[in-house]
């Protein structure tokens, strides 16, 4: 029997991305189901009951929530094709060690760059870009995080790079200035037809920051 998968995503979501392109990577096919994050679905009420977000992937019937839980998750059952995580026990840790890095810096200093002022904005570019520097750090002379294919890191990151040109834009500060190495291997990841088609644009991000920033009358 075929496997049933939905995923049920929003359009700009730098998480639900990571899901669709771990789902290319494998070369699964999938529903996509757009939610409306100020009306939420019944479905993903009742399959995401504890946080009501997206990315909700469903497999067979059976709900698996929160990015990272879901890519590693997609690696395990399709572990023949395209392994994004590495086999060895220490380096496998290493990645999940990196991937959390993401989850808990990049996020919200992002979002701060776009919907704060002054020296508050000022303060989350400084961070921003520590934590990019430390993230090229890491990347060194590999072509990716992974080593010589895409892995779990790269995953895990590259799909923010799409919200880079809102963050430049609002911050009015230049990513490849101060992190070239780190733009080099956003724009490798870009040449993979799993990336590419999996990522939204920048300028329509960019465009659905400009209605949030009017929305919350950042202006």
């Amino acid at each position: 029997m075929a496997d049933e998968i939905i995923l049920l995503d929003f359009w700009p979501s730098m998480f639900g991305m990571r899901v669709r392109l771990a789902l290319a990577e494998k070369g699964l096919k999938y529903e996509y189901k757009e939610e409306d994050l100020r009306n939420k679905s019944p479905l993903l009420l009742e399959m995401n009951p504890v946080h009501k977000k997206i990315p909700v992937l469903i497999h067979n019937g059976k709900p698996i929530c929160e990015s990272l839980i879901i890519v590693q998750y997609i690696d395990e059952v399709w572990h023949d094709k395209s392994p994004l995580l590495p086999s060895d026990p220490y380096q496998r840790a290493q990645a999940r060690f990196w991937a959390d890095y993401v989850d808990k810096k990049l996020y919200e200093l992002g979002r701060q760059i776009w919907s704060t002022k002054g020296e508050e904005q000022e303060t989350a570019k400084k961070e921003f870009i520590e934590c990019l520097k430390l993230l090229e750090g890491e990347l060194g002379e590999k072509p990716y995080f992974g080593g010589e294919k895409i892995g779990f890191v790269d995953v895990a990151l590259v799909t923010f790079s799409c919200w880079f040109y809102a963050y430049e834009t609002f911050g009015n500060f230049s990513i490849e200035a101060e992190c070239p190495k780190l733009i080099a291997w956003t724009k490798r990841c870009m040449e993979r037809e799993s990336v590419s088609s999996s990522l939204a644009d920048p300028h329509k991000v960019h465009g659905f920051v400009v209605v949030l920033r009017k929305k919350f009358g950042i202006e």
